[in-house]
C-alpha cells in the first residue's frame, strides 16, 4: 500500500473513532518527541480537522531531542489552524519526584517514570479540553517487542499507527513531508540522560526487527523472540485471579 492511500486510511479511521464515540471527543491531543512516529501521528490527527493539541515535555532533555519537538509543533501550528502547541517543562516536576524518592534509585525505573509522569501530563490536557490521548507506538514496538513503558507511552486512548510497521512510518513521513531532520534522527525514546538511542537498548535496528518479525529464518529471529519474550507481559491482559 502506497503511503498516501495508508495517511487517508488512518485519518478517516480518527474521525469514524470520534464520530462514533457516545460522547464525542473535541480534541485529540498528542505527545511530540521529536521523533518520527509521533511527527506523523500529530500531522494526521491535524489533517483530520479536528482540534489537535500537541505537547513538548521535556524532562531534562538533550537539547537535540527537544530542540526537534519543538521545530515540529511550531510547524504544525504554522500549517494546521486547528492546532494548539503547548509547550509544558516538566524537569522541575520529576526533579522533585526523584527527591521524594531518596534511596530508591534505579536509573531504568526512573526511566520509566518519566514516561508514566508525561501519560499523566497529556490526559490531564485532554481531561481539560474534552480530548482523549492519542498513542504514538507502532507495530514493531507495540506488537513485536513491547518496547516503550507500561502505563507510560503505552497509556492511550487510540493507536493509529499501531499496525504500521517503522518503514512504514518512515515512508508516511516523507510523503507528510516531515522536516527531514526528524526522519533521520536515530529513533529514541528520551528517557535517558545519556540520549541513548532505540538501537542501543534493544541491539537490534528496526529493519532487522521488522526482518525478523516477518521471517522465521532470519538470522536475528531467535534474538527478536528473546526481546519479544521479556517484554510479552505488557502484551497480555493484567491477570486476574478468578473465582467460579
Amino acid at each position: 500500500m502506497d503511503p498516501k492511500k495508508r495517511i487517508e486510511i488512518i485519518q478517516n479511521w480518527i474521525s469514524d473513532y470520534i464520530n462514533e464515540m457516545p460522547k464525542k471527543a473535541q480534541s485529540l491531543v498528542v505527545g511530540v518527541s521529536g521523533g518520527i512516529d509521533s511527527a506523523v501521528v500529530s500531522t494526521i490527527s491535524a489533517m483530520t480537522g479536528i482540534k489537535t493539541i500537541v505537547l513538548s515535555m521535556p524532562i531534562k532533555q538533550i537539547k537535540d531531542q527537544d530542540d526537534l519537538s519543538k521545530l515540529h509543533c511550531n510547524w504544525l501550528q504554522k500549517n494546521f489552524k486547528n492546532t494548539k502547541y503547548l509547550n509544558i517543562n516538566l524537569d522541575e516536576t520529576f526533579s522533585k519526584f526523584e527527591d521524594a524518592l531518596g534511596k530508591n534509585d534505579n536509573e531504568h525505573a526512573f526511566a520509566n517514570s518519566r514516561a508514566r509522569l508525561r501519560m499523566t501530563t497529556l490526559y490531564q490536557v485532554a481531561g481539560s479540553n474534552h480530548g482523549i490521548v492519542v498513542g504514538t507506538g507502532n507495530k514493531v514496538e507495540d506488537f513485536g517487542v513491547g518496547f516503550y513503558t507500561k502505563y507510560g507511552d503505552g497509556g492511550v486512548d487510540i493507536s493509529p499507527i499501531a499496525d504500521c510497521t517503522k518503514t512504514q512510518v518512515w515512508e508516511m513521513g516523507r510523503y507528510l513531508k516531515i522536516d527531514q531532520k526528524i526522519i533521520d534522527a536515530p529513533p529514541t525514546d528520551g528517557l535517558w540522560v545519556d540520549g541513548r538511542n532505540d538501537e542501543d537498548q534493544l541491539g537490534m535496528t528496526y529493519q532487522e526487527l521488522e526482518e525478523a518479525m516477518e521471517n522465521p529464518q532470519s538470522k536475528n529471529y531467535e534474538k527478536y523472540l528473546k526481546i519479544r519474550e521479556n517484554n510479552l507481559h505488557k502484551m497480555k491482559e493484567i491477570p486476574v485471579c478468578k473465582f467460579n
